[in-house]
């Protein structure tokens, strides 16, 4: 579950909440799961502390650059493995490697 949590942290989703229930079930058997969860734990909380801190501009660079890096992932994973075909044309803009997929000309 770990795994495959982390596995799915570049795409939108809930890959960071799969990684913690994946060490919450870790954690109720071994004793380096839970030292790693509490560390997971606390990190979160400073992580979050110091973002409230954070002037508003800095919020949304960080968040711009959060979202170029999914943007940047999807549209990676999009031209070497493809896309699947429920994706609607009108969706996928006519980038490179995508033009197939797009019915935007």
């Amino acid at each position: 579950m770990v795994i495959l949590g982390l596995l799915l942290v570049p795409f939108p989703g809930p890959g960071w909440l799969i990684v913690i229930m994946g060490l919450l079930i870790l954690a109720s058997e071994f004793v380096w799961a839970q030292r790693l969860l509490a560390f997971v734990r606390v990190t979160l909380r400073r992580w979050t502390e110091w973002m409230g801190r954070q002037a508003w501009y800095v919020r949304l660079l960080l968040a711009l650059a959060t979202a170029a890096f999914v943007g940047g992932v999807l549209y990676a994973t999009a031209r070497f493995i493809g896309l699947p075909g429920w994706v609607p044309g009108w969706i996928v803009p006519p980038l490179p490697g995508l033009e197939e997929y797009s019915s935007w000309s």
